[in-house]
């Protein structure tokens, strides 16, 4: 435990960091947008190229822990629409946009946060296989909701929105992009210049401290006053049940080691970010998306470590 604590720590003084940078003004609000997209494009497809094309990808079981985490993401929305009708009523009361944002935060994971503790755990084999999570999670969750939000989100959102569009920000998405790049790399052996190694190596660099900082600035304290049953479930649901699953079904598919632990601390990361920006753009509530994010980044300091425990990370 303390070998995790002291690898997580700097995750959790870095977001706080960025918190105080925010709330103090200590840079102006116009800095972290660019920051986060100069995060999302540049710097985090940097790590996920360097690391994929230098991972002993061979050897990973890519197939199942793939598996893993994309059953266990439909599990837990398929839980989540069954149980749509009860969610409705008291003592949770969602409304349809509220309902589609416990949803999106009960199964969209953190990259950043992932990528950021796995590097300081394990290295380039954690970030190797966070990165194996990312490449099946993140156009999942993008494709699986476009029908969630046409079904439950307010309709001035959801109608707009074209299946031509989804499967575009999905082929565009940099981060699936840098997954299909890096594993390309490897598979062919193909070797990068050393010049142009060495440049995605300081891109790289970059990407960890920026996105944790861009995580921090984005924490919101202050809504953290609105929560209620529907944030508790979304912590239930995110950082208990999902790495659970995962948990049972590593077993069950002859996951062990390093490959079981990644799989069960990617089910365990905090809600993304995005899901805020899809909340906005396809009728969802935001400000409940907000709270569900503010309080599971904070819940993350504690639960984390503890699912990397019982999964016999350390």
């Amino acid at each position: 435990m303390g070998t995790i604590l002291a690898a997580l720590i700097p995750v959790v003084l870095l977001i706080a960091l960025g918190h105080q940078m925010r709330s103090r003004q200590w840079l102006d609000d116009g800095f972290w947008m660019p920051a986060e997209r100069a995060t999302l494009y540049i710097f985090f497809p940097a790590l996920l190229v360097v690391s994929l094309a230098k991972a002993p990808l061979s050897g990973l079981p890519v197939a199942e822990i793939m598996a893993v985490e994309g059953l266990v993401v439909l599990l837990v929305l398929g839980f989540g629409v069954v149980l749509a009708g009860p969610l409705t009523r008291p003592p949770v009361g969602l409304d349809g946009p509220g309902l589609t944002s416990l949803l999106q935060c009960a199964t969209r994971p953190n990259t950043y946060v992932g990528l950021a503790a796995a590097a300081g755990l394990w290295g380039g084999d954690g970030v190797a296989l966070i990165a194996i999570c990312t490449a099946m999670v993140v156009p999942l969750v993008n494709l699986v909701f476009i029908p969630v939000m046409l079904r439950w989100g307010r309709s001035d959102g959801g109608q707009s929105m074209r299946w031509s569009a989804v499967a575009r920000s999905i082929v565009t998405n940099p981060l699936i992009i840098a997954c299909v790049f890096g594993i390309g790399l490897n598979l062919t052996g193909f070797a990068l210049p050393a010049p142009v190694s060495a440049f995605l190596d300081i891109l790289a660099g970059a990407s960890l401290p920026l996105g944790l900082l861009a995580v921090g600035a984005g924490l919101s304290l202050r809504t953290l006053r609105r929560a209620g049953v529907s944030v508790a479930l979304s912590i239930a649901a995110k950082m208990a049940l999902m790495p659970l699953l995962a948990l049972a079904m590593g077993h069950a598919l002859g996951l062990d080691g390093l490959s079981l632990t990644a799989c069960v601390a990617y089910a365990a990361l905090p809600a993304a970010p995005v899901s805020y920006i899809f909340a906005r753009q396809m009728g969802g509530d935001a400000p409940l998306v907000a709270t569900m994010l503010s309080a599971q980044t904070l819940a993350a300091a504690v639960l984390m470590p503890a699912w990397i425990v019982l999964a016999g990370g350390m």
